[in-house]
């Protein structure tokens, strides 16, 4: 029996060949090229350009010129070794106003793409939505409105006709509570509003939307892929006995608001009662849930950090630590009585707390709910505040991070997890949405000014790892 450490900074732990190791990007954070090939502004184009709602007022308009450098990333990725890039399609790129046929300017550049990676051995995940709504469907309503779901089935087949002979898996959403409650809720995403039914709507209609494209990549895809969806799960903790109320309000909205009706095809029944102040949810239409619950060969699991809740008392400051930017909404509809509390550090430069052990609580509670459903850790990383000493960035507090949380994969699957890959995110430095560019992910530092590429130690560690399927020590941590 393998015997780990008691602070997850272990050495040495094999992972099996078939663990599908590999990085992470998303389309508006990293391509740039926002107006060429007959692109249409998404309603990120639109939100970063409006004063006050984007950090330094940075936009995407460049990002990191991966539209431009394609052929270099591919060769970056091929020298660090990954064996899988998960990446994101633009959906403006292909309907520049969300309808209508594809461009072929669009569908050319995620060809090259595609076909880049197969050449060099690497397997493609592709992600149809990763927050970059066509502006003109959000001017018609958005994801409050239903027609939006419809028009991103068409996306999809359209998507999937055109690569789904090469692709090995799909993705429908990214996060897609991000999109509904930080979109719709809060304010902090875009685009921009802070109506709680808005964000309520939204949640039906991004299941719905994935539902329907799951069934449309099903009718032409030609190569037997894996179809998915990513979920950013809330792992949260009780601030004391009291608060496990609390827990149960923010697990619902957080977690088992896509769960249940993606791999149950029900609404849990405490989401809809927390919420009957707000709406009866009269937009689950008959026979809907039926259409969202669809099989899917992989679970998409993006993890963090924790999230610790109690119940507020209604007279103290109300104190709202959720790890978001504060843009003048709630994430939370329903759960005004709920308040999200600091939480003990270490902290990366996001503000998050570092909590390894929550992966595999997280991963084992994932199994044990859907136990025939595979899962992958499609995002986990951190931000720091690198510094480039004589040309290298030694971020052993970053490869610290991504050496604790594999081995807490590595733990998960010891207790019997069908957990079959890791993706690090994120494979470069790029656009941190209302952050702008003042936060690093990357495992590869990317100069704004220059846009040159360098791999950080991080990233040559991960490299080793995958090579030799052994968890290396961390120098210097």
């Amino acid at each position: 029996m393998t015997e780990y450490s008691a602070d997850f900074r272990d050495s040495g732990l094999i992972f099996p060949q078939e663990f599908l190791l590999g990085s992470a990007t998303a389309s508006y954070q990293v391509e740039g090229a926002f107006d060429e090939g007959g692109r249409g502004p998404s309603i990120w184009d639109t939100f970063s350009k409006t004063p006050g709602k984007v950090l330094n007022g940075d936009t995407g308009d460049v990002a990191v010129d991966h539209y431009h450098r394609v052929e270099e990333d591919l060769d970056l990725m091929a020298e660090l070794g990954l064996e899988a890039y998960r990446f994101s399609i633009a959906w403006p790129r292909i309907q520049p106003f969300g309808t209508g046929p594809a461009l072929s300017e669009g569908l050319d550049f995620y060809d090259r793409l595609v076909d880049g990676l197969l050449r060099r051995g690497i397997r493609p995940i592709a992600t149809l939505y990763h927050w970059d709504l066509p502006q003109t469907l959000e001017n018609l309503g958005g994801w409050p409105r239903r027609e939006t779901a419809e028009k991103f089935a068409d996306y999809a087949e359209l998507v999937g006709a055109a690569l789904g002979d090469r692709v090995n898996m799909w993705t429908t959403l990214n996060e897609p509570w991000c999109s509904a409650y930080l979109g719709y809720g809060s304010g902090a995403h875009a685009p921009g509003r802070t109506d709680p039914v808005s964000a309520l709507q939204s949640v039906h209609h991004l299941n719905l939307a994935h539902g329907l494209a799951i069934q449309r990549l099903r009718s032409v895809a030609t190569n037997d892929p894996e179809f998915s969806v990513t979920l950013n799960f809330h792992s949260i903790r009780a601030a004391d006995e009291n608060s496990h109320g609390a827990v149960r309000k923010i697990d619902a909205l957080a977690n088992r608001a896509f769960t249940y009706p993606m791999l149950r095809g029900e609404y849990p029944a405490d989401l809809l009662e927390d919420t009957a102040d707000l709406t009866d949810w009269s937009f689950v239409y008959s026979g809907d849930l039926r259409e969202i619950s669809q099989p899917l060969d992989m679970l998409g699991v993006n993890y963090y950090s924790t999230t610790t809740v109690r119940h507020w008392d209604g007279n103290t400051a109300k104190q709202s630590n959720d790890g978001h930017k504060d843009m003048g909404g709630s994430a939370w509809p329903g759960a005004d009585d709920v308040e999200f509390i600091q939480q003990p550090g270490p902290y990366t430069a996001m503000g998050w707390n570092i909590a390894p052990e929550a992966l595999e609580e997280l991963l084992v509670s994932l199994s044990t709910e859907f136990p025939d459903l595979p899962l992958m850790v499609t995002e986990n990383g951190a931000a720091f505040e690198d510094v480039v000493e004589d040309g290298a960035v030694h971020d052993a507090e970053r490869t610290d991070y991504i050496r604790r949380h594999l081995s807490a994969a590595h733990r998960a699957m010891a207790r019997g997890v069908d957990l079959r890959g890791y993706q690090v995110w994120s494979l470069l430095d790029n656009y941190e949405w209302g952050y702008g560019y003042s936060k690093r992910f990357g495992i590869v530092r990317v100069d704004y000014d220059t846009l040159e590429r360098l791999p950080k130690d991080s990233a040559r560690w991960y490299s080793e790892f995958i090579k030799t399927r052994a968890l290396p020590p961390v120098p210097g941590a």
